[in-house]
This record gives structure tokens, sequence and C-alpha cells, in this order.
């Protein structure tokens, strides 16, 4: 089942670094901010990565919780996360179930060949556990400042 902006997430269960168990109930009360990315220990993954975790601070003080999104291992997120001093935890979406529920899973062609592959994508899901903003095929510079300008103004309708 795919997400609907506007409609409450569907059921989903999930496991990330930190032994944190994630599904569409476990963060009510929280605004919730998924990011999906391609891969671990890859230039524009790490940019982003860092950039979520420089403002983690003012995220946090808006009252939301972040969890990056991507294919990788357990293992290979808890390096990736060791490595950027990371103070987020990361989903590790191997089945790809989460992926292919947030419509990030795209076809793109790489040196010539066809491959399957992730849109960098975010996803702001209220208290209530419905999604109220996405952002897709976003480009890393400022993206994390536009997200947490939603937070704010989310939190002020609130």
């Amino acid at each position: 089942m795919e997400i609907v902006l506007n409609k409450p997430l569907p059921e989903f269960e999930a496991e990330a670094t930190g032994d944190v168990q994630v599904t569409n109930t476990s963060h009510l009360g929280k605004v919730l901010i998924l990011y999906f990315y391609p891969k671990d220990d890859t230039p524009g993954c790490t940019r982003e990565a860092m950039e979520f975790r420089d403002n983690y601070d003012e995220i946090v003080k808006t009252g939301a919780i972040v969890f990056g999104v991507s294919r990788d291992n357990m293992e290979s997120h808890n390096r990736f996360k060791e490595k950027l001093d990371l103070p987020f935890e990361l989903i590790a979406d191997t089945e790809e179930k989460m992926c292919h529920m947030f419509g990030v899973v795209k076809n793109k062609i790489m040196y010539g060949k066809k491959v399957k592959g992730i849109e960098r994508s975010t996803f702001l899901i209220d208290a209530d556990g419905i999604l109220v903003q996405e952002w897709r095929k976003i480009k890393v510079k400022d993206h994390v400042s536009e997200v947490i300008q939603a937070v704010k103004v989310l939190k002020k309708a609130a």
C-alpha cells in the first residue's frame, strides 16, 4: 500500500539502529521526518546526513524526530552512523518495503545500464501520523532548512 498525502500512514514495521523499532504508530505525538537516501557512505548521501546532523539541535527544538532510510543493512548503517557521528537513527529497509510504500524506488540509468535506485526524498508526518508534506527529487543544498521551516509552520498550525 502506498502513502497518500493528507492521509494516515499505512501499517509498517521497520528496524533502526540503536535497536529502535519504527512503526506507523510508534511516534504518534511527535512530528516525524523520514528522509530516504540511496546509499550509505556515498558523497551526496554523506552530505545529506551531515546536513541533518548539523541541524539536529534545531530539529529537536521543534519537537520533531528524524530517521534516515535506505536499503543498506544494519551493519552498514552502524558504520555510517558512527563515522559521521549521527545523533539520529537509520532504518535498514533491506527488503525495500518502506521504499516501495513511499514510492521512492525508481528506474535510473547508471553508466548506460538500467538500475533500480532510490530517489532522494523526504516526508513530513504530523503528530497524528498523517503525511502532511513530501519533497521528491531533492537537492541536498538548503533542503534541511526547508524541512525545519515546514515543521515550524506545522507546529504553529497545531
